[in-house]
């Protein structure tokens, strides 16, 4: 196993970021962690999470390329993290996601960097339903053309301590009102992977060769539909409401309108087309080259909810 690597992480203060260090560090590798708040370290939500005592923190923009260079220089590898699910102000897709990531490549190459992990995201494709996965995409093409030694890592909902996900937006939307709002019949399907599996992916990778050039969709061992998801999220939070089935044509119209609340709607269109577009894939190929916990959606998502 390589130990002793320097490693920087961009978006390394983040949920994700927060795993993949500290599985880093548990290995022995020496990390550098780069993002825009300096060792001030938050979930999207503003959720804090603890700083490690043994992490150089530096600050830094993927979007602007400021400090790209200077973070990398003497790293033996890069992994970039970085990502938004929604837009604000400048922070948009095409500035975080594409130019974010040829700014992350040209300082890597710049700095004598050969290995780099990516992580993008499941559904990513040049003719994905959002901008957001279209972006993903966009930014996986610059890394498959950069001639660096890459492996993109492709997660799906990701869950576990300090997510989004499941412990802002689904919990928001279980909890609001007397009744659960389901899009539709519910059945779009869902594969969550538990966020120590997605950093371990992450961190193993680094000890095999053959991970090289490669693209892993990153899922869970079992497939939930939507439905299933909020059934999960009320009986985690031991909660009793009925699930009532709102009519796609009317989420597609209702959708759009949110959006004049700004930062308070409770989702985006691009959040809404990736819901019904589901979010699977087979776990075959990945759980063939990592060993994994594989730990269950159902026995994590009580203690992440639990206040």
């Amino acid at each position: 196993m390589s130990q002793g690597l320097k490693i920087t992480v961009t978006g390394a203060t983040g949920y994700v970021g927060h795993h993949v260090v500290k599985e880093l560090l548990e290995r022995g590798h020496r990390v550098t962690a780069l993002s825009r708040s300096g060792n001030k370290a938050s979930t999207a939500s503003g959720v804090a999470l603890p700083i490690f005592e043994d992490v150089n923190y530096i600050g830094g923009d993927v979007a602007t390329g400021r400090n790209l260079e200077m973070a990398f220089t003497g790293a033996d590898v890069v992994i970039h993290l970085v990502g938004i699910v929604a837009e604000r102000g400048q922070q948009t897709f095409s500035n975080v996601h594409i130019t974010g990531t040829k700014n992350v490549l040209e300082a890597a190459k710049k700095a004598g960097v050969k290995r780099y992990l990516h992580m993008s995201a499941l559904g990513a494709s040049a003719n994905a339903v959002s901008g957001y996965s279209s972006s993903k995409f966009a930014a996986e093409e610059l890394v498959r053309a950069s001639g660096l030694e890459y492996t993109i890592f492709r997660p799906s909902l990701i869950f576990g301590q300090g997510d989004d996900f499941f412990g802002k937006i689904l919990k928001n939307l279980v909890s609001t009102g007397p009744i659960v709002p389901q899009i539709g019949d519910g059945s779009f399907p869902f594969r969550p992977i538990w966020a120590g599996d997605v950093a371990k992916c992450f961190a193993q990778s680094l000890d095999i060769p053959n991970t090289i050039g490669q693209i892993y969709d990153l899922v869970g061992s079992k497939e939930f539909s939507f439905k299933e998801l909020l059934q999960l999220e009320l009986n985690a939070l031991g909660m009793k409401k009925p699930l009532v089935p709102v009519p796609i044509f009317l989420m597609d119209m209702a959708v759009p309108m949110m959006q004049i609340l700004g930062s308070l709607a409770p989702i985006t269109t691009h959040q809404y087309a990736m819901l019904k577009a589901g979010n699977t894939a087979d776990p075959s190929k990945f759980n063939s080259v990592f060993k994994l916990e594989n730990r269950s959606l159902e026995t994590e998502l009580p203690k992440l909810l639990k206040k």
